[in-house]
């Protein structure tokens, strides 16, 4: 069998997410599956990961070879349906292993597959529902139940309702903004995860803060805003400046100098009828303690991220100089205050005029729960765009995987030659999806593709939307039962995971640096002859072993 390494490859990546695959999946936190396993991630440093996400398994596990790109490409670009992917690429190369093995050319198969995605694309689009035309309530409902089928799988899934709800808000929030920067997910460990909320504006925690700051009020109701990019401390200059005195009594003429430079800016930023005053950069103690006493409230350091979403948010625009502050430059808000939230403080900006941003603060458990749940947030806020902008959905729990298949295995009778064999290996493959599901809730999969065979062979098309029923261990309409992802979501995955079968039957041959695999060899050696105990591996005077 040609190409090797890539069939290796896509066979251990199919094997680490067929798990994570489905409701069950992600219904114990406990369970092997969601582990938190200590190791070298893929940055290079040693720290613990999560392994409940199929695209961080992928990540962490270092296989980010050409076909696992392609299934990775897969989260980028919808968000969600990794594992998807990978289930069903893994499965295709499984069936056209025996045609491979017989001597059939790749091109051959490669062209019969790639005209059955575009066959089971059409089939998807014909199956699609659309949600446009429904008011607004509706619409909601109709895109917390998607998040809330891609939350199944997940961590939290045992709260999806709760969280699904949260991030349609959060979604809706920025409206036909596209930038997924302007949803902040902030983490606060500890509490539980229904104490996490959602802000409609920006909540950042509170920045490093000097002597005077507990002087400043914490709450203002429609305040106007300064935001700035400058530095507001008082420092000497250290470069690039040289004064030259003919008389020592003029030195305090410089001092004095440099302290009316710093009063001139924080009395601009009083004059401009600022209640609240955030910069990038440092604002010192000298500051701090001025603008209490005017009961206006600083922070310096935001991140740049957070002051670029509160201008967004307050309708400000970020300023380099204090000079000729305007009305027209301030960002308002109906409510900001300071609020404890855990060991944290925070500030946060409620009812911006332009509501093009949303927080989420996420509340749990360990460090590594709540990068895990944010995580999922992300795939579930991508879903949720992507099916408020595509505005269709599809049955899930392997209904229209089902229905494909029954599509393409009548088409291919049509067919004569030995496309007709491809398109059905092609159309079995596919059946991968509900057999997975089966598997991990520990059902007979056998008996349960019996019967949604027999339901989808039924005429005019009465069983298309029956799928795996994890509640009962049988089938049930998918549709009906709320379970629906959007068809985006569906139609990347066939062409992500068509487009890696075929790059991998492509190759003819894969080619290795042997010195990169001795020093991979070498690295594994020495960490394993670590200690006293590697000492007597390697025939040395171990702990217990006798001296010769």
């Amino acid at each position: 069998m040609k190409i090797k390494s890539e069939k290796q490859t896509t066979a251990t990546a199919d094997h680490i997410v067929e798990g994570r695959y489905g409701h069950v999946s992600g219904e114990g936190a406990a369970r092997e599956q969601h582990k938190c396993v200590h190791g070298r991630g893929g940055c290079g440093t040693d720290h613990p990961w999560s392994q409940g996400d199929s695209g961080n398994c992928l990540f962490h596990n270092k296989l980010i070879r050409p076909s696992c790109l392609q299934e990775l490409g897969q989260g980028d670009e919808v968000g969600d349906g990794t594992t998807t992917v990978v289930l069903l690429a893994g499965e295709f190369l499984k069936e056209a292993k025996p045609f491979i093995e017989d001597g059939v050319h790749p091109q051959n198969l490669i062209r019969s597959y790639r005209t059955a995605s575009f066959l089971a694309i059409e089939r998807v689009k014909e199956l699609s529902t659309s949600i446009e035309g429904k008011s607004l309530e509706e619409k909601k409902s109709l895109l917390a139940k998607c998040a809330a089928t891609t939350l199944s799988s997940k961590l939290i899934g045992g709260e999806k309702e709760f969280f699904a709800s949260m991030v349609v808000d959060a979604v809706i929030a920025i409206g036909s903004e596209d930038r997924l920067n302007m949803i902040g997910v902030k983490k606060v460990p500890g509490g539980n995860m229904r104490d996490s909320f959602l802000v409609n504006g920006v909540a950042f925690k509170k920045t490093f803060s000097y002597a005077g700051f507990e002087q400043q009020p914490k709450k203002f109701v429609n305040p106007k805003i300064l935001l700035l990019n400058i530095e507001l401390e008082l420092k000497s200059e250290k470069e690039n400046a040289e004064i030259r005195l003919s008389d020592p009594s003029q030195y305090q003429s410089i001092v004095d100098a440099e302290w009316n430079i710093i009063y001139d800016k924080l009395d601009k930023c009083v004059q401009s009828g600022a209640k609240v005053v955030l910069s990038r950069l440092a604002i010192g103690d000298l500051a701090t303690q001025y603008f209490a006493d005017r009961d206006i409230f600083c922070a310096g350091r935001v991140t740049e991220e957070d002051l670029n979403r509160v201008a967004a948010a307050t309708g400000g625009t970020v300023q380099t100089s204090v000079n000729n502050v305007i009305d027209e430059v301030l960002g308002t808000c109906e409510l900001f205050e300071e609020r404890q939230v855990g060991n944290e403080r925070f500030n946060i900006f409620s009812g911006c005029p332009s509501g093009r941003t949303a927080t989420i603060v996420l509340r749990g458990g360990a460090d590594q729960f709540i990068e895990e749940a944010e995580r999922s947030l992300h795939d579930a806020i991508m879903i949720v765009r992507r099916a408020l902008k595509n505005s269709t959905v599809v049955a899930g729990g392997g209904a229209i995987d089902m229905e494909i298949s029954r599509y393409l295995r009548q088409h291919a009778r049509t067919i004569a030659g030995k496309s007709q064999l491809f398109i059905n290996s092609y159309a079995k493959a596919l059946e991968v999806i509900p057999r997975q599901l089966c598997d991990n809730a520990g059902f007979d999969a056998t008996d349960v593709l019996n019967k949604l065979r027999q339901k989808h062979a039924l005429p005019s098309g009465e069983g298309a939307l029956y799928g795996v029923d994890i509640n009962t261990g049988g089938i049930a309409d998918s549709f009906a039962n709320f379970v629906w992802e959007p068809s985006v979501v569906k139609i990347n995955a066939i062409n992500a995971a068509t487009e890696a079968a075929c790059l991998v039957l492509s190759v003819d041959e894969t080619v290795k640096n042997p010195k990169s695999e001795s020093a991979q060899g070498e690295a594994a050696a020495s960490a394993m002859g670590r200690g006293r105990g590697g000492a007597a591996l390697r025939g040395g005077h171990g702990r217990g072993m006798r001296r010769r």
